[in-house]
């Protein structure tokens, strides 16, 4: 038996590939520069908003690009709607946070209709904190870019985060850094996993048997 949250991480480093993770990372932080540089010169008294609108539209593009390449069947691009992708059980979304509380991240309602999806996975998980492997259940992830007002032109911080069905809550919330070390992890317990083959000579082939 394992806690909820890391029952939710293997579910997620089964499904989501190493490579699509950073590949998401580089995506956010090419379109946040992109978006800084093309907001510097509007006017001060909606530069943010600019910057925040450009965010979204360039961090959209490189986020499918992304999907695309990893062959995650990215929906289209069309203007505010939210770019989804899925890889085998998880269903894969994105979106841009100040830093502290998340309360931002359930406005969009094609997100919270995404977070429906993981009213199983909640309910293993609040059932009792220590729940069995969750194997082939379908569920819903965000990759969240978050940004403060010090460093504009980059996230500091990108986090995979799987809500509750009602997004008013996260069942497992991670660093995509902390989160790729899991791969590592993964890579290493395989490896251990793998029987050894025990080598029997034959009375005949040693010497000191004839």
């Amino acid at each position: 038996m394992r806690s909820g949250s890391e029952s939710i991480a293997e579910l997620l480093v089964r499904n989501i590939p190493r490579d699509l993770v950073l590949a998401v990372e580089d995506a956010f932080q090419a379109g946040a520069q992109r978006a800084y540089a093309a907001s510097r010169d509007s006017d001060a008294g909606h530069r943010r908003n600019v910057l925040g609108q450009l965010r979204h539209f360039y961090m959209n593009e490189l986020f499918h690009s992304a999907l695309e390449v990893a062959g995650a069947s990215p929906s289209q691009l069309r203007g505010n709607e939210v770019v989804a992708g899925a890889v085998g059980a998880v269903r894969l979304g994105r979106f841009n946070v100040p830093q502290g509380i998340w309360n931002t991240a359930s406005r969009a309602s094609s997100r919270r209709i995404m977070a429906l999806a993981n009213k199983a996975v909640e309910a293993l998980v609040q059932a009792d904190f220590f729940v069995p492997r969750i194997v082939n259940i379908n569920c819903t992830a965000f990759f969240a870019a978050v940004f403060d007002h010090v460093q504009p032109e980059l996230p500091i911080s990108i986090q995979i985060a799987v809500p509750d069905s009602q997004m008013k809550g996260w069942l497992f919330r991670e660093s995509t850094t902390d989160f790729l070390a899991r791969y590592e992890q993964a890579s290493s317990q395989a490896d251990k996993a793998i029987p050894k083959l025990k080598v029997i000579k034959k009375a005949e082939d040693d010497p000191g048997q004839k």
